[in-house]
């Protein structure tokens, strides 16, 4: 029962946000920070007056990319990227190192990505570009050799790269979406450095740094400025006005056919709504209860519909478009047995028709 409870609110809260998920259109940036792992490199030449090569090892660095690019609403993305990687040498196999090794470049990025109706958006990529590698203060030194100091250079390659990551739409900003995702970068030539002994004037001579491969984890936010607020809700539309009645009730007093207080509002009600809406005639119909003769309900019911049209005319309806009838007993309101006193059945009706 809780599994079914987390499942039912999972999805309740996940709702608005798949909502959001629409495809990237239009211009839109992005931008991430986060973890770079640099794989061992090898430089080869003459590292130290004994040694010819060495790997060196880097710790955990930091990254940091920005794109601006352009979704063509079917799922694809192209973007131009800008990076910046930074990595402290920290190992090496031939004697004691260090040194930063920053890289930095820029790429063009083709995405896709996949809208698979889920909270997340999935998406995968590749890139083509071009790095620079900078190797700052590096030394390299083994036991009794004087250390070569001065690899304090920059050089540059071709590189390419993969890319997987997912997006989460934030629905208070339309448009904007968190990202993660993991980059694998690599740069397609070795890269060759001037490497000085000991001091900036002493003798130099070349090495060859070898392919490294770098693996990144970003998290970071991108906004599409293609995506459209949503439209406000509409405004309220008040209610027409009930249509005027078309059928009224006046009620007498046992044996009587003059009219009550009550009575001559309800007549004044029907001759003013009679003027808003369009008719042909109105027709007013007298009746009785039971309690008297038949031929005597008859005319008690007659002098009824009289007054009430009397009644009518005074308040400013044609006598004209006016019509009475008389049903006596008949028709009552409420059925009853002859010689009963029922209120509801002493009335007129008044119908615009």
């Amino acid at each position: 029962m809780k599994l079914r409870t987390a499942l039912l609110a999972a999805t309740v809260m996940a709702a608005p946000v798949i909502a959001q998920a629409q495809p990237v259109t239009g211009l839109y940036i992005g931008g991430g920070l986060g973890y770079n792992n640099l794989t061992q490199q090898k430089i080869e030449g003459d590292v130290t007056a004994n040694t010819k090569s060495t790997h060196v090892g880097f710790g955990p660095g930091f990254v940091g990319v920005g794109s601006v690019g352009w979704g063509f609403g079917n799922g694809l993305r192209a973007e131009i990227e800008g990076d910046y990687r930074n990595n402290h040498i920290n190992s090496s196999t031939n004697g004691q190192v260090s040194g930063t090794d920053q890289t930095y470049g820029a790429m063009f990025n083709v995405l896709y990505d996949f809208q698979l109706g889920l909270p997340v958006v999935p998406y995968i990529g590749a890139g083509v570009g071009y790095q620079w590698e900078n190797l700052q203060n590096v030394a390299i030194s083994a036991p009794g050799v004087t250390p070569r100091v001065g690899i304090n250079s920059t050089e540059g390659s071709f590189a390419y790269q993969g890319i997987a990551g997912v997006a989460l739409p934030i629905p208070p900003i339309p448009g904007l979406d968190l990202t993660a995702e993991y980059r694998f970068m690599g740069m397609t030539a070795a890269r060759k450095y001037d490497i000085t002994f000991g001091s900036a004037s002493s003798a130099t001579s070349k090495v060859k740094v070898l392919q490294g491969y770098n693996n990144s984890f970003l998290v970071g936010f991108r906004y599409n400025f293609g995506v459209a607020p949503p439209p406000p809700p509409p405004a309220p539309v008040a209610a027409p006005a009930p249509a005027p009645a078309r059928t009224y009730l006046v009620f007498f007093d046992w044996d009587r056919y003059d009219l009550t207080d009550r009575a001559k509002e309800i007549i004044a009600e029907a001759a003013q709504n009679s003027t808003k809406v369009q008719y042909t005639r109105i027709q007013v119909n007298g009746y009785t209860d039971t309690s008297g003769t038949p031929q005597y309900n008859m005319g008690l019911s007659i002098r009824r519909a009289e007054s009430v049209k009397a009644q009518l005319i005074t308040d400013g309806v044609p006598a004209n478009v006016i019509s009475i009838m008389g049903y006596g007993e008949t028709h009552l309101l409420v059925p009853t047995g002859p010689g009963v006193r029922e209120p509801q059945n002493r009335r007129v009706e008044i119908i615009i028709e």
